[in-house]
């Protein structure tokens, strides 16, 4: 043990209560003053235990703010200035800063012939624009007509701006017209089961009521004629998606089914694909593009669909996932070569 810990060792008996008891107030509001006055500095405190209580202090007098502010100013004026440690002459010192050239890479150098240096050293702005057209840089300005033009507001050199080069110009190509089928049309022959109607084709008509729509399927149960039944871009959703699959359970003549672009969620899918497992006619089935995706369970069943269903010979879906896209390539490709056998036959 140390001199210092025997030093404290006397006072580890001391019952300091007893001696804060015999203290008079004066003497514990001087005990408080010093043990503030201990450790200033220390942040774990509140600021008003890190400094001694002086608000106690006797006014001096009646505040006058302006004589205070001319007070402080005139103080202000009568300090002088610091000298400068080190004087400012005005020398510059050191060297100024000039950039290191950049060494082209052998692999960026380009060497050209003689002639065409020549003939690049000298050649006019005309010249230099019908160069760059050939490269695929048309309507190229020089620096100088750029900085012209930004001081005058306008071009007024327009040399080697109209190069002889000039882009193809391709012809506009109109927007296709819009579907003319007449909804109501449609659905009489569909209910009458009209022979020379073999394709329904509603695509891009998005102002269909929904009632139309179930209604065409409801017809289509009993139909015998049409091998073809398209609604992409019809806004169609679920409850079309659950009428198509009823209509799916019944109908042994629809070849093509194409319900693309639409917004059918994840349930509408599986109820059309349950009812692709029912029908042995359907050869075509296109459900890619909705809204949203339709998931992991969704897509497994599409390709559990394929493998039971050797009908379908072709699929439209965009799988995003390695797994049933391996199968469903597997299952389509097992379906084309029954097909082409049955075929041979």
């Amino acid at each position: 043990m140390s001199s210092y810990q025997k030093e404290l060792e006397k006072y580890r008996d001391i019952d300091e209560d007893e001696i804060l008891r015999t203290l008079s107030p004066e003497e514990l509001e001087q005990l408080d003053c010093e043990l503030q006055d201990m450790d200033p500095e220390n942040m774990l405190l509140p600021a008003g235990l890190r400094q001694r209580d002086q608000t106690k202090k006797s006014p001096t007098g009646p505040l006058d703010r302006e004589a205070l502010l001319q007070y402080l100013e005139q103080q202000a004026l009568e300090v002088k200035e610091r000298d400068d440690l080190v004087p400012y002459t005005g020398e510059k010192k050191g060297k100024p800063y000039i950039q290191p050239k950049r060494e082209i890479p052998v692999q960026e150098q380009v060497t050209l012939e003689p002639e065409l240096e020549e003939a690049l050293a000298h050649a006019t702005d005309a010249e230099m624009c019908d160069i760059a057209a050939i490269l695929g840089m048309y309507t190229l300005m020089s620096n100088k007509q750029y900085y012209d033009a930004i001081c005058s507001g306008e071009i007024c050199n327009t040399e080697g701006i109209s190069s002889v080069v000039q882009p193809d110009k391709y012809k506009p190509v109109p927007d296709e017209p819009p579907n003319p089928t007449n909804i109501e049309e449609i659905l009489k022959s569909v209910r009458s089961n009209d022979k020379e109607l073999e394709e329904v084709n509603l695509n891009n008509i998005q102002d269909i009521p929904i009632p139309m729509l179930t209604e065409l399927c409801e017809a289509m149960k009993t139909n015998t004629h049409v091998r073809s039944f398209s609604l992409v871009a019809t806004r169609s959703g679920d409850p079309v998606a659950n009428a198509v699959a009823d209509m799916l359970r019944e109908n042994r003549s629809l070849q093509s089914l194409n319900i693309e672009s639409n917004f059918i969620s994840s349930t509408g899918l599986m109820a059309v694909l349950k009812a692709v497992r029912e029908n042995a006619t359907l050869t075509e089935l296109r459900v890619d593009n909705q809204r949203q995706w339709p998931g992991d369970a969704v897509e497994m069943e599409m390709a559990t669909v394929l493998e039971q269903c050797p009908s379908i010979v072709r699929f439209g879906y965009h799988f995003t996932q390695q797994g049933p896209r391996t199968r469903a390539a597997q299952a389509m490709t097992r379906n084309n070569e029954l097909r082409r056998q049955q075929k041979k036959r």
